[in-house]
């Protein structure tokens, strides 16, 4: 009791100090989360949610249609580069303004008042449709990297579509329960993910680098042998190649969302949300390079089942399939973990842009669960919405893959939005707030953030070989404006006679 006593002495409780109430009280809110997080198990939330061997390895076929070594090792020297501008520019925001809202409060505080409820609406369902898109492609990845480790032993099992459906559900509902009533343990979760990850990503290293059983590549071969006979889009080839890569950061704004639940999040966000790619990156190479100096021939892989190559790959370089699957099984347990982590703050993305009152019954899915802490109906939301999307794949496969192209469009766009309207006003806001690049640093940050989520938008959109056929079509983009205009349907009909956007706020700067 005397513990207890002395935090409360200090204005200290499970929903934050004093100064974190008064903060949030500030941006609008009243505080509802227990903050129970730190700068450093945010930081691993976030690479938890990149999850680098399965988030470069799960579309690693992406790669080798792109040419092999080359966009594999100089694409992610270069999407390191441009997504960590994206991380920075991010972190400027969710310093001047860390709710869980993210990028939807952000766009309404920094556009004009004559825009500002729109923008804010277009922002949030662009941002609610990442989040439940990139969520549904990592869950659904496990299912397909679980059937092409079954082929390793079983090289004629063909996996029907129902069979990965009900994987896919599997998972779906042992993430919801976990995350439903796990909430204290999920910080310890997320650490023991990034343990597990960098033990996986050195055991990987040595496996590969000593078993090598299809030969090993000279350096010059592993960082530079680039094939542009694969994908038919000769010398364009390389970008193609690096949709791995840009795979594997693109959520990494997602844990935005996690302001609400921890203390002092004008600094501790911004500093774990700019950690994260240099950090990740730099593992990165150790599970890349290996992977570079050891792969099959190219033609070879582009044959894996499920297409799927990393299992492959392994089975080959190791030289059993028991080998292949003992490593594929690392990857299987490191999706999971970015399952559960990448569930938790799909679910506060949308339980906060349902506190807001911008999707049907918000009131129902704004409710929080006061025993265990945790937004339960906005949790159960999130999980239906992937288990109604999952059953397109029953119809049509290819279909289904736009979904996962889905998730990088939007997430980028609901950065990309509030981002641009800083710069249309000089960056005003983000100059004063607590964590800020600077004037001159921020404004070359910014722009070549921008330019970068224009190229990414039609990077994802592009179909990854040619000739186009029905089914190698990419329907991403078809998709991303088929939800748009549901979403605008939705405004127009009822959610502009309610939706007036986030509580209005000067936000939080140096002084507060």
């Amino acid at each position: 009791m005397g513990s207890i006593d002395e935090k409360a002495s200090k204005g200290q409780t499970q929903l934050g100090t004093v100064h974190d109430a008064q903060n949030l009280t500030i941006l609008g809110y009243k505080p509802e989360l227990h903050r129970n997080r730190s700068m450093f198990t945010l930081l691993f939330q976030s690479l938890a949610i990149a999850a680098i061997p399965y988030g470069f390895g799960g579309p690693l076929i992406s790669a080798i249609y792109g040419g092999g070594q080359l966009p594999m090792f100089l694409g992610w020297i270069v999407v390191l580069i441009l997504d960590e501008c994206i991380a920075l520019s991010l972190s400027e925001l969710a310093s001047r303004y860390p709710t869980s809202a993210g990028p939807y409060y952000w766009s309404f505080q920094l556009a004009s008042p004559r825009y500002r409820t729109v923008l804010s609406f277009i922002t949030g369902w662009t941002w609610l449709i990442g989040n439940w898109t990139i969520t549904l492609s990592v869950n659904f990845g496990f299912a397909s990297m679980l059937a092409a480790a079954i082929s390793l032993f079983e090289p004629d099992f063909t996996v029907e579509a129902w069979q990965l459906l009900l994987i896919f559900y599997a998972v779906c509902f042992l993430t919801f329960f976990l995350v439903a009533f796990g909430n204290k343990l999920l910080p310890l979760v997320d650490t023991i993910c990034a343990v597990f990850t960098a033990i996986s990503i050195i055991v990987t290293c040595v496996c590969l680098s000593v078993k090598a059983d299809v030969g090993r590549h000279s350096p010059s071969y592993t960082l530079g042998h680039y094939d542009t006979s694969l994908s038919g889009w000769n010398s364009f080839s390389f970008w193609i190649g690096i949709l791995p890569s840009a795979y594997t950061f693109s959520a990494m704004g997602m844990i935005t969302s996690m302001a609400e639940e921890c203390s002092d999040p004008t600094l501790k966000l911004p500093n774990a949300l700019s950690l994260c790619v240099p950090v990740g990156g730099i593992a990165g190479l150790f599970f890349i390079i290996p992977l570079c100096a050891t792969l099959p021939d190219l033609s070879d892989i582009l044959a894996a089942p499920v297409g799927q190559a990393l299992p492959y790959i392994f089975g080959r370089v190791v030289g059993s399939p028991g080998g292949g699957l003992a490593l594929t099984l690392l990857v299987l347990i490191i999706t999971l973990f970015c399952s559960i982590s990448i569930t938790v703050a799909a679910s506060r993305t949308t339980w906060a842009f349902a506190r807001d009152n911008a999707i049907p019954l918000a009131h129902l899915w704004s409710k929080i669960d006061e025993r265990h802490g945790t937004p339960i109906w906005a949790l159960a939301l999130t999980t239906f919405i992937q288990l109604l999307l999952g059953l397109i794949n029953l119809g049509s496969s290819s279909a289904f893959l736009a979904f996962v192209s889905v998730g990088v469009i939007s997430l980028a766009v609901s950065y990309g939005i509030p981002i641009a309207i800083s710069l249309l006003h000089n960056r005003k806001e983000v100059n004063s707030a607590r964590w800020t690049m600077g004037k001159y640093v921020g404004l070359i940050v910014n722009l070549l953030t921008v330019a970068w989520i224009a190229f990414e938008v039609v990077l994802f959109s592009m179909p990854t070989a040619l000739p186009v056929t029905e089914v190698s079509m990419n329907y991403a983009i078809v998709v991303f404006f088929g939800f748009m205009v549901l979403s605008a349907i939705w405004y127009g009909i009822y959610a502009r006679k309610v939706y007036q956007g986030p509580p209005e706020s000067d936000g939080l700067t140096v002084d507060s």
